[in-house]
């Protein structure tokens, strides 16, 4: 027989306290997420288009309108880049995550932990970080930023994000 008098007894689980704060996430599983997705955009728009280079290319090898096999590539290539840009915006829409980001389950938020919108991501961390590459070892010193404490790239600070664990 129980006793009635005795405090309730639970099975709690423990969770760890983070304190508020933010874990970033790991330096290794940011640099699988880029290598994913530089895959995928390899997969969507450079292989179509390289197939396509191939195919029309032969067709066309007998006729002297190779220049068409060309601008018909393109377009393929531009299709693919539409498909690309499509599913990766729709990624983003969700929760701030590329498609390899989301295998590798992380994710971009805003420095203060709340979400980050489309637009930051895709016009600060990606069109302007693109422009300013065009200074020379601009690459090199973003990338070198992710082994400070914040974890953070360059890209990161000027969209005022941090990637975490998702």
């Amino acid at each position: 027989m129980s006793n009635p008098y005795a405090p309730p007894q639970a099975v709690v689980q423990d969770i760890a306290e983070t304190d508020g704060r933010l874990i970033p996430a790991d330096r290794g599983a940011r640099l699988g997420a880029s290598i994913l997705d530089s895959f995928f955009f390899g997969l969507t728009v450079y292989a179509p288009f390289l197939i396509a280079v191939a195919v029309l290319g032969w067709v066309a090898q007998g006729n002297s309108d190779g220049a068409s096999a060309w601008v018909v590539a393109g377009l393929v290539g531009c299709a693919g880049f539409a498909v690309w840009l499509f599913v990766t915006i729709q990624f983003m829409k969700q929760n701030g995550q590329s498609i390899g980001k989301k295998l590798l389950n992380i994710k971009v938020v805003r420095s203060n932990g709340t979400a980050a919108s489309v637009g930051r991501l895709i016009w600060l961390r990606n069109v302007l970080n693109w422009f300013i590459s065009i200074v020379p070892l601009y690459g090199i010193i973003d990338t070198l930023f992710i082994f400070g404490e914040s974890r953070q790239c360059l890209h990161d600070k000027i969209a005022d994000t941090i990637v975490i664990n998702a």
